[in-house]
């Protein structure tokens, strides 16, 4: 069973139409987000949370926000995939959804505007919805490691469904998909929302919320690498990320506790060394853990 790393509620989020307790969920390792549009110009009610995904953000037009709903854990497996029995994983395979509620239909969009009916379409998004689903994307990249990428063609609604526009992954490329994708891309689906989203801006949003390099031509790589998540930095971890600390740490001064040196296995020395560097910070301080989140790396790449 997975163990489920970092904060679960996306902060801010409205608890009002939480199916977890209902409907329960498995835990996982989210690396994946999954983006929807709801069809649909209000929260929906999702049959009671048996279609629900992770999160709905409802546009508020005149404030210009968006509005959160949370409905499972962030690391908490939601409903809003088909799942073929025999098939690949989709619900379940460490993805997080978020539904965005308006429309990717061209012809939904000039009814509803005909007739007076505010929403969004999301095709034609403005500049502050994406920014707004730019900045949860960055959180999700800081706080659980899902990447900044994903695939290049987001063809509009509706050759996008059934996958008119060729855009929809195989099994065996889903499975090693990790990054942000529309629900157009996950296989053993039909639906192809959200069709022609701004994904390029959102996630150059995203990157200069990070000061992330955008591997934008001309760009330079920042003094910061991003946080890579807190799931890489617990008990019996050991990969690149392990390493990468520990070499700034004794970089910093902060290598006291090692009696070799830092390797790629997260270990006690690692954490000492960590909760050494967090008392020295006025900003750390006060939890002094020696357990990395985006604030201490941040400091500490500085």
């Amino acid at each position: 069973m997975s163990t489920k790393t970092g904060p679960q509620r996306y902060p801010s989020a409205s608890r009002a139409n939480w199916y977890q307790d209902d409907f329960g969920g498995d835990p996982m390792q989210v690396n994946v987000v999954v983006l929807h549009t709801t069809e649909g110009s209000t929260l929906p009610g999702y049959g009671g949370g048996s279609s629900a995904p992770n999160l709905t953000a409802v546009p508020d037009l005149a404030a210009k926000k968006l509005k959160w709903y949370q409905h499972f854990d962030v690391e908490t497996s939601s409903r809003a995939l088909v799942n073929l029995a025999g098939g690949v994983e989709t619900n379940t395979m460490n993805v997080c959804q978020v539904e965005l509620v308006g429309t990717c239909d061209p012809k939904t969009h000039a009814k509803w505007k005909s007739a007076g009916r505010a929403h969004v379409y999301w095709p034609d998004a403005p500049d502050w919805a994406l920014r707004e689903i730019a900045r949860f994307l960055a959180w999700m990249h800081e706080e659980h490691g899902v990447p900044l990428s994903g695939p290049k063609a987001w063809p509009a609604y509706p050759s996008s469904y059934a996958n008119g526009g060729g855009q929809r992954m195989s099994g065996a490329k889903w499975t090693a998909f990790k990054g942000v994708c529309g629900h157009m891309h996950v296989p053993e689906n039909v639906h192809g929302d959200p069709g022609a989203l701004d994904f390029a801006r959102i996630l150059k949003y995203a990157k200069a919320d990070l000061d992330v390099d955008d591997d934008t031509p001309g760009t330079t790589t920042p003094a910061v690498p991003a946080f890579p998540g807190r799931k890489y930095f617990v008990a019996g971890a050991s990969n690149a990320y392990v390493l990468q600390l520990g070499k700034q740490l004794v970089k910093r001064g902060f290598g006291d506790h090692y009696k070799v040196g830092p390797s790629r296995n997260w270990g006690e020395a690692d954490r000492l060394n960590v909760r050494d560097f967090q008392k020295s910070r006025k900003e750390l301080r006060g939890d002094a853990d020696g357990m990395p989140g985006p604030l201490t790396w941040r400091l500490l790449f500085s």
